[in-house]
C-alpha cells in the first residue's frame, strides 16, 4: 500500500508527505523516559510503566515531544539544545509535569534526540506543540497507555 493511502496527517484527511521509511523509523524508535524508574515506550505496545505513571500523577494522557532536528533534518547540537530549552520554557508555562527523555534509533543510523514526556498533555496540544517546533510527528499516549505515532505533515 502506498504511503499516501496508508498514512494520514493527524486531524486531517490529507496524506502525509513523509516517506514510508521515515514513518517506519519513527515507529521503530526507542522512546526512552528517564527519572526514578526509567522505561522505554514503543509505538503500538502497551506500557505498564506509563499506565502506572499516569495513575500516580492522576492523568489520563501524555505526549512524548522533542524540538530537535526540525522537519527531520539533522541540526547542530547547539541549535538543538536551544530549541529544547525553548520547548522546556513552553512546557513550564503550561504547568504540567514532565520527565526528561531521549528518542533512540535502534539501528544507530540517527543520533539520539533529547525529548520530554509531558504528563496530562492533550492530543491536540501535543500536535500544536509539535507543529510549533517544526516536528514531523509526536507520540501520544491515551488512557490505554499505548503510544501512538501522530503524523503532523
Amino acid at each position: 500500500m502506498a504511503a499516501s493511502e496508508e498514512f494520514r496527517v493527524e486531524g486531517s484527511e490529507t496524506p502525509s508527505c513523509l516517506d514510508p521509511e521515515t514513518i517506519q523509523a519513527y515507529c521503530r524508535c526507542e522512546y526512552r523516559v528517564f527519572g526514578a524508574n526509567p522505561f522505554t515506550l514503543t509505538v503500538g505496545v502497551l506500557s505498564p510503566e506509563l499506565a502506572l505513571l499516569h495513575e500516580r500523577h492522576d492523568v489520563r494522557e501524555s505526549a512524548y515531544l522533542t524540538a530537535c532536528n526540525p522537519w527531520g533534518r539533522l541540526t547542530d547540537a547547539e541549535s538543538n539544545r536551544q530549541a529544547q530549552a525553548r520547548l522546556a520554557a513552553v512546557l513550564a508555562s503550561l504547568g504540567l509535569p514532565w520527565l526528561e527523555a531521549k528518542g533512540v534509533d535502534p539501528d544507530r543510523l540517527w543520533p539520539g534526540e533529547a525529548s520530554f514526556l509531558v504528563l496530562g498533555l492533550a492530543r491536540g496540544q501535543a500536535c500544536e506543540l509539535g507543529r510549533a517546533f517544526c516536528q514531523n510527528a509526536v507520540v501520544y499516549c491515551g488512557a490505554q497507555a499505548v503510544p501512538e505515532l501522530l503524523l503532523l505533515r
